[in-house]
């Protein structure tokens, strides 16, 4: 039997790719193994859309490290990065997001000693595929594929192409599945949900969560992925009515990505950080408790000093519970790469470490308001040191020692608080049998 490894890389998008490949694989005879050590085959499923320079490194690393072995590059790859990759692998299989559905034959072609390229742009059904679940509690959802913006910064729309959403009886019938298999959360992903049914110039998201929690029974909890400010300021009442419903974790992911209401326009972010404040505003005032995530990009070209200040305001007034700093980093063939006043790296450096530091101070402060909290929380990741990572309603990751199964439910209460996560005492102990197997990682 031929063994296959799968190492994934970029955003849950790209993880529900890499379990639809294994699933697809074992569907039709392969063995997946956790170790690359172990395996005739490597699939490497890269991201792109943070600049080529990691995948190009890992891709050097699995050639480097085992020569002899099969090599499969799969994901966000765009046509410039074809040219490098083969001069580190002139015999690696090549297989874009669009065409996951072709594994099988990529294995199977690179087996007998030939090269695939499947790089079209397809438009395929990425649900109710066959899965290899990482974590037997998480279901990934993808609800669409590709983006309705075009920001000068991003490569999304160059690699994935335009919003292409899949039917909703489809994503229905996905959550229903997942539930049916035991999952406990569900995660929504795509580049934008918020863009979900835009090719149609509608906003369906919030009919397409009606319809989940109208049609899939069961106690479960929804974790709704990324959203695109400007598409939340179009449904926010019937999002914040949606989120009312128990089985929604009270988690919002809107990047803002600037402090600056001259740069947002330079980036084409087509809202202004007034309208950010009042989304946060608004959903805090009705969503008990909410998490807000949000992205900021530092020394964007042309990004002054006072700029970047804006961007510093905007952390301490708003306050956000969770923030995904980047340094901005030119990337092939978009706006921003060929704009004049592109910001030198040591500037970058400096703004990034400026505001990390703020935002940690802000959210240690904000989770230490968790302290005395009790409640449940759903144990859906091993931690560090005998420790096990719970969520609770709000998907604040709570931090408990003890061996529980992934998926028990439990209560606790709030001890202490970093920036990052929340430490609780377990109040109670379900009466379980002790399941210590190992899931792929």
């Amino acid at each position: 039997m031929t063994n296959i490894y799968v190492q994934t890389h970029g955003c849950s998008a790209n993880l529900s790719e890499s379990e639809a490949m294994m699933g697809l694989l074992m569907e039709a005879g392969f063995k997946i193994v956790d170790e690359m050590e172990y395996s005739n085959v490597n699939i490497i499923n890269i991201c792109t859309v943070k600049g080529p320079a990691v995948p190009l490194k890992e891709i050097k690393k699995f050639t480097e490290q085992f020569p002899d072995k099969k090599l499969i590059v799969a994901g966000c790859i765009t046509r410039d990065i074809i040219p490098t990759i083969r001069k580190i692998n002139q015999e690696a299989c090549l297989i874009n997001t669009h065409n996951i559905h072709r594994i099988v034959e990529a294995v199977e072609e690179s087996l007998q000693g030939n090269i695939l390229e499947a790089l079209t742009q397809e438009r395929p059904l990425k649900v109710n595929l066959p899965k290899v679940r990482t974590n037997k509690v998480i279901g990934i959802v993808p609800i669409a594929s590709g983006c309705a913006d075009f920001c000068a910064y991003c490569s999304v729309k160059l690699i994935k192409g335009n919003i292409f959403s899949y039917p909703e009886a489809y994503v229905v019938n996905e959550v229903k599945k997942n539930i049916e298999q035991g999952c406990k959360e569900i995660w929504l992903t795509s580049q934008d949900n918020g863009a979900y049914g835009m090719e149609k110039d509608e906003r369906r998201l919030p009919i397409l969560l009606h319809a989940i929690l109208n049609k899939v029974p069961g106690e479960y909890k929804i974790r709704l992925g990324m959203i695109n400010p400007r598409h939340v300021m179009a449904m926010i009442d019937e999002l914040i009515k949606i989120y009312q419903d128990d089985r929604m974790f009270k988690f919002l992911h809107i990047p803002i990505e600037a402090g600056n209401n001259e740069i947002l326009g330079k980036m084409k972010r087509r809202y202004n950080v007034h309208e950010f404040k009042d989304i946060v505003e608004r959903f805090r005032r009705y969503v008990k408790d909410i998490t807000i995530a949000s992205d900021l990009i530092v020394g964007f070209p042309t990004e002054t000093e006072l700029q970047f200040q804006d961007s510093l305001h905007l952390v301490q007034e708003v306050k956000p519970d969770v923030l995904n700093i980047a340094r901005f980093s030119p990337r092939p063939n978009t706006i921003a790469a060929r704009m004049q006043g592109q910001v030198s790296s040591n500037i970058k450096k400096e703004r990034s470490k400026a505001l990390t530091e703020l935002f940690q101070e802000s959210a240690i402060k904000q989770n230490k308001k968790w302290i005395g909290w009790e409640g449940k929380v759903i144990i859906d990741e091993y931690g560090k040191n005998s420790t096990m990572v719970g969520r609770n309603f709000a998907y604040k990751p709570v931090i408990v020692k003890g061996n529980f199964n992934l998926g028990d439910e439990i209560n606790v209460k709030i001890k202490d608080a970093t920036a990052f996560d929340l430490r609780a005492d377990v109040l109670d102990v379900p009466e379980i049998e002790i399941n210590v197997e190992k899931n792929f990682t």
